[in-house]
């Protein structure tokens, strides 16, 4: 039963990690709907941002957190390209690529502190899930996301050719969104931790 929970979202991470990093690769319902639930049992009872305003998140209310689908499968696609950038060591590039996403949510006024918190957290699971830093189990027949102590994560590698395309992309992503230099009200500047 173990092999199973681990192979199905094996299946997921390789399907991720062997396409290109072009922006077009589209993840399935289904999938999208793991990774929510993935991030949902990341998510803490409560963050503190720079501005020292604790967010609150009740844990037994996931669909008052929780984003829409597209727009939990728009930041599982940025998550994809900050984990292709951890893995080229482009970490200016991974970082302004998650703060324009952050932003570009911010923006739109319509989420509650507790869901920025999460979208915010979906990111970092998504990017978690495809370095190896984060892995799931099955325990008593319940899949389980646990933090990899990274002792037995495998390196992996990147080409020029990946480099240069992962900070291409990334660059055309948030040259096409709103300036991040400047503060916005109400974003997620860091990143919460994977501990509950």
């Amino acid at each position: 039963m173990k092999k199973a929970g681990m192979s199905s979202i094996g299946g997921i991470v390789a399907a991720f990690l062997l396409v290109s990093p072009a922006l077009s690769a589209e993840l399935s319902e289904k999938s999208v709907r793991t990774f929510m639930s993935y991030a949902w049992s990341l998510v803490p009872q409560q963050f503190t941002p720079p501005n020292g305003k604790k967010i609150i998140i009740d844990k037994s209310k996931p669909k008052e957190v929780m984003v829409p689908l597209d727009v939990a499968r728009e930041v599982i696609r940025v998550g994809r390209m900050s984990a292709h950038a951890q893995i080229c060591d482009l970490a200016e590039e991974q970082t302004k690529n998650y703060r324009s996403l952050m932003k570009r949510q911010s923006l739109k006024g319509k989420w509650t502190p507790q869901q920025m918190v999460y979208i915010s957290q979906l990111h970092l699971t998504t990017v978690m899930l495809l370095t190896g830093k984060i892995k799931v189990t099955v325990k008593d027949g319940d899949k389980e996301v646990v933090v990899d102590d990274g002792s037995k994560s495998q390196a992996q590698t990147c080409s020029d050719e990946q480099r240069a395309k992962v900070k291409e992309v990334i660059t055309a992503y948030v040259k096409a969104g709103p300036d991040i230099a400047s503060n916005t009200r109400g974003a997620v500047k860091a990143q919460p931790t994977a501990k509950k």
